[in-house]
């Protein structure tokens, strides 16, 4: 794993431009999704939303469709590169594990001054059941929005019975949409969460943050502690510089670290050697019976 830190500023980069745009790319095309989606309903003309300048196609549900088209067109490519990019560079940090559900209610006992955070990784254990939950309400969602889509298009005389079952499934996993969407950005307002919103934005978060609440993520790269940079280990002004740490303190100054099996070698050969000297001093310790 390869981490940026910027010890000077106080910096680390929790998450890369390509990550930050995809994740953009989901919202926007998302919070366009919700809107579009209770337009067609229509909501636009009802509540006066058509009066807001740069709104008044809410209130035409031919627009509003189209609009939900596109939106969930683009919502549904950045979905699939989500899963091919993070699949092929085998990335698990969102996966939820054994023991997120107990980890996640000590969590939240800790908000209210009852006992104390357990280290993290990258991510909280409630992030990635919140992935999880949003996985699958997205999935229900695109693929009754796609049965619907495929009638109004294609096939009219598609059968009620499936028409009706989308329907509901696609009404009722766009409110938990709305729940979940509305609970991710309630979760942030969290005081021990707000210093991640900086990540959402620049997609660095502060170190000493980092190193106090995510220690098990640092400590996947062996980066506790300050680690110079290869070659001098300053700029030219004499100032701090940020570091691309990769792997131990050892890599970053440009040594080849010992591998583990080398150091327990090592260990061995020394336990050995002192153990061959306590033996030979001995004799010369003790008389001989036969002296």
């Amino acid at each position: 794993m390869s981490l940026a830190i910027n010890e000077e500023k106080n910096r680390i980069v929790r998450h890369g431009l390509l990550e930050l745009a995809e994740h953009w790319v989901l919202a926007l095309s998302g919070l366009i999704l919700l809107l579009s989606g209770m337009f067609e309903l229509p909501m636009g003309t009802r509540y006066g939303i058509t009066s807001i300048p740069g709104l008044t196609w809410s209130g035409d549900y031919i627009t509003s469709l189209t609009v939900h088209y596109v939106a969930s067109v683009i919502f549904i490519v950045a979905g699939i590169f989500h899963i091919i990019y993070h699949g092929l560079l085998k990335e698990q940090g969102l996966m939820p594990r054994r023991g997120d559900i107990k980890a996640s209610v000590i969590v939240v006992k800790s908000f209210f001054g009852k006992g104390e955070e357990p280290p993290f990784d990258k991510y909280l254990p409630e992030q990635r059941l919140a992935y999880l939950g949003m996985a699958v309400i997205i999935a229900v969602i695109v693929i009754s929005g796609l049965v619907k889509t495929y009638k109004n298009i294609y096939a009219p005389d598609l059968s009620h019975t499936i028409v009706l079952w989308a329907t509901w499934l696609h009404n009722i996993f766009f409110v938990l949409f709305i729940l979940a969407f509305a609970g991710h950005i309630g979760a942030i307002v969290l005081k021990p969460n707000r210093p991640m919103v900086r990540g959402i934005f620049t997609g660095a978060v502060r170190l000493d943050y980092a190193r106090h609440r995510h220690p098990l993520w640092l400590a996947e790269a062996n980066t506790t502690a300050p680690l110079p940079v290869p070659s001098a280990g300053k700029s030219e002004d004499g100032k701090g510089v940020t570091a691309v740490i990769d792997g131990s303190p050892a890599e970053a100054a440009g040594e080849t670290p010992a591998s583990p099996e080398a150091e327990v070698a090592g260990t061995t050969e020394s336990k050995r050697t002192e153990t061959a000297g306590v033996t030979a001093e001995k004799p010369s310790r003790e008389e001989s019976p036969n002296a």
